[in-house]
């Protein structure tokens, strides 16, 4: 049976305390990870035949983010669940199969919860099935109503809830499967006659039930899983949640973190068997690390290759194969871009962007490499800078094979330094530099006797 998918990711998240009119709610990062892409990461597994993501406030944010991966459709204005679902007819309506709906802030829900969530609605022969949790403190959800029987007759919102309602600790997770065709046809009859003036989806769950149509439910276990982000706070417990499942998983792969606490791995990021990540480091967005690396402690990288899992691109890139085993940190950042070889040595305040060390290359302290490409077993002395920007374009510096520059050089891109070079230290480089040469560029050093004496005497 197909299988359609949307999530809600219009509505305004008022309790972010945002005083920007142009930010959603969903675009709010989770270890470099908008907070909606993670709910879209979970079911583009499930291969669904048209997963499509409603956008309205702060939609000119959310859109870039979503319409790589999701058909969008616009709520122009904020009139509810119900009434977002709605706009979606034009695509779903009248359609055979089972449509998922959730919510674009529950970051915590995995792909394995949404199949199995299919499953218990595929095997109960359910028309609808709703995600559920039991909650000790159950204010602020839809409770789940259900009759003497049992079955579930319907949902009551939290500002909808009377004594009854509010003592009852089953909660409506915010997830749903439905029959798609039943859905679009329920949509018709919910109406605005409620406390918060609004068309709620939830009140398809009666329309469900009176037409004797199965309702069931899908409960899980862990409530943690379907925790929702709708404020800064909540934001940050998703946060440690995600954290620690993340270097969980990378611990039992067999990489190595000292101190998992404070070691944040973003979502994209691999890493290869045998690396060890100390204490302090941040690794994000799509960033590869290969086996038997040492990273940190205090260290960041960001959309940045070490190691041999790219090889095929790094190749291209340098005519050579990246490997493993290298030193990096602490106080090291790599930026996007960044391409790092095997038994490099990368130490204390260096930078790299867009710029490949091939292997062997080391750099120790204080420098800075962009838009650079370094041969093979290359000495980078302290407080290098390859000055790639010249106020207007970033040009590139090529450096080869064994190369040693040293110490406080600064080299002008456009620039080639051949293989076997050296470069002096405190130099500034702004011709090529052919194979084998060393390249002086200061100004002779002259001493003169008792100058400094009368320059401190007409100082004071």
């Amino acid at each position: 049976m197909k299988k359609y998918a949307i999530i809600l990711a219009a509505g305004k998240g008022s309790r972010m305390k945002s005083r920007r009119e142009d930010i959603s709610k969903v675009s709010f990062p989770l270890l470099g990870r908008p907070l909606v892409k993670w709910i879209i990461e979970a079911l583009k597994p499930l291969n669904p035949e048209k997963l499509i993501a409603i956008i309205g406030f702060g939609g000119a944010t959310s859109e870039p983010i979503v319409k790589e991966d999701c058909e969008v459709v616009w709520q122009k204005e904020q009139k509810g669940a119900g009434h977002a679902v709605m706009q979606v007819a034009p695509l779903l309506e009248g359609k055979e199969g089972e449509t998922i709906i959730c919510c674009g802030d529950t970051p915590l829900i995995t792909t394995e919860l949404y199949e199995n969530l299919f499953k218990k609605h595929e095997e109960a022969n359910n028309s609808l099935t709703i995600m559920t949790s039991i909650l000790k403190e159950p204010h602020g959800y839809g409770r789940i109503v259900r009759n003497q029987e049992g079955n579930i007759i319907k949902i009551t919102e939290q500002k909808d809830c009377d004594d009854v309602a509010e003592a009852i600790k089953e909660v409506n997770a915010g997830v749903y499967v439905f029959d798609n065709k039943e859905l679009f046809e329920a949509l018709h009859h919910i109406n605005t006659n409620n406390a918060a003036g609004e068309y709620y989806l939830t009140d398809v769950i009666e329309i469900f039930a009176k037409k004797g149509l199965k309702v069931g439910s899908f409960d899980v276990e862990d409530i943690n899983d379907t925790m929702g982000v709708n404020d800064r706070y909540q934001l940050s417990v998703a946060e440690k949640y995600l954290k620690a499942r993340i270097n969980k998983e990378h611990m039992l792969n067999g990489v190595t973190i000292e101190d998992s606490d404070s070691v944040f791995i973003g979502p994209d990021v691999k890493i290869g068997p045998d690396t060890i990540i100390k204490p302090g480091c941040y690794l994000i967005g799509k960033t590869v690390i290969g086996e038997g690396n040492i990273i940190g402690p205090n260290t960041y990288i960001e959309d940045s290759v070490i190691g041999h899992e790219n090889s095929i691109i790094i190749s291209h890139l340098t005519n050579i194969v990246m490997g493993n085993n290298n030193k990096i940190g602490p106080f090291f950042r790599a930026r996007e871009g960044a391409v790092i070889g095997d038994n490099t040595s990368l130490g204390n305040y260096v930078e790299v962007k867009k710029s490949v060390l091939s292997n062997g290359v080391k750099a120790h302290h204080l420098t800075y490499l962009g838009n650079a490409q370094i041969g093979e077993n290359t000495n980078i002395g302290c407080g290098v800078i390859t000055a790639n920007y010249d106020g207007k374009n970033k040009n590139n510096t090529n450096i080869g094979k064994n190369v040693f520059i040293g110490c406080d050089s600064t080299l002008i891109a456009p620039i080639s330094v051949g293989d076997n070079a050296l470069i002096a230290a405190g130099s500034t480089i702004t011709k090529d530099v052919p194979d084998n040469a060393a390249a002086f560029a200061r100004a002779r050093q002259e001493n003169k006797e008792d100058d400094a004496l009368r320059i401190l005497n007409k100082k004071k």
